[in-house]
């Protein structure tokens, strides 16, 4: 190999990290992904609804994973950390080459959703790390640790969900926090084809109105769960509220 390419493989890295192309895309490709485990986690949860033997079943298998889990945790933390870094240094590289603000905003060239992509983004970054305090790690509820194994000597996650979104509160903030992550989605969705170059003038209205949609049903199965638990639709094992 010669000294340029050389030269050029060592240097790919940190121009993607040093152009704002080559950041849109990285915040595109880790989107994908972020996206992509926003899908898996939601069909997850909602195999609640197929009862405690389901879903505890089914946290099993991950955990029989072993360090293959920790493995694909690592990765979707890497992805995710990066999709916000990068989201924040494109937002702060616009606002310092546009240091005045518009006396008038267009709604038409600037949507809300993708005026306030940073705000979203932080917000549901908070409620993520407390989403993983709350049910990954189990360290905000002093019941999540002496719940009872299931039937099967499994961890009863069935149990511990109920007994979470039961409070009504956090069930509460858990809508608005995944209606917030939904909204971050719908411009979002849009955004990462447009910065892969997967779109056209002819598609754009129809990946725009997909975004939406896939947003809002993405949404209804996430706030399907905390809604169950508190109408009684999912009850503790034994028919316990």
């Amino acid at each position: 190999m010669s000294t340029t390419a050389v030269s050029k493989a060592r240097t790919f890295p940190l121009v993607l990290i040093s152009s704002s192309i080559g950041k849109k895309f990285l915040v595109a490709v880790t989107g994908f992904i972020s996206f992509g485990y926003i899908i898996g986690h939601m069909l997850g949860n909602l195999q609640i609804f197929a009862g405690q033997n389901q879903i505890n079943m089914y946290a099993e298998a991950l955990h029989s994973l072993g360090p293959l889990l920790w493995v694909i945790r690592a990765v979707l933390l890497a992805a995710f950390i990066i999709h916000i870094w990068l989201g924040l240094q494109l937002k702060l590289e616009n606002m310092a080459a546009r240091p005045v603000n518009y006396t008038k905003q267009d709604p038409q060239k600037s949507k809300l959703s993708g005026r306030t992509m940073w705000l979203t983004g932080l917000m549901v970054l908070a409620f993520f790390v407390y989403h993983v305090l709350h049910f990954t790690a189990r360290t905000t509820d002093a019941r999540f640790a002496t719940l009872a194994l299931d039937a099967e000597g499994r961890y009863d996650v069935y149990s511990m969900v109920i007994l979470g979104f039961q409070q009504i509160p956090l069930a509460i903030c858990y809508i608005i926090a995944v209606g917030l992550l939904c909204y971050h989605l719908s411009h979002g969705l849009y955004s990462m084809f447009q910065s892969l170059g997967l779109n056209s003038s002819d598609s754009n209205p129809k990946l725009e109105r997909c975004a939406v949609l896939l947003s809002i049903l993405i949404f209804l199965g996430y706030a399907s769960i905390p809604v169950a638990v508190l109408a009684g639709w999912v009850q503790l094992p034994g028919g316990g509220y």
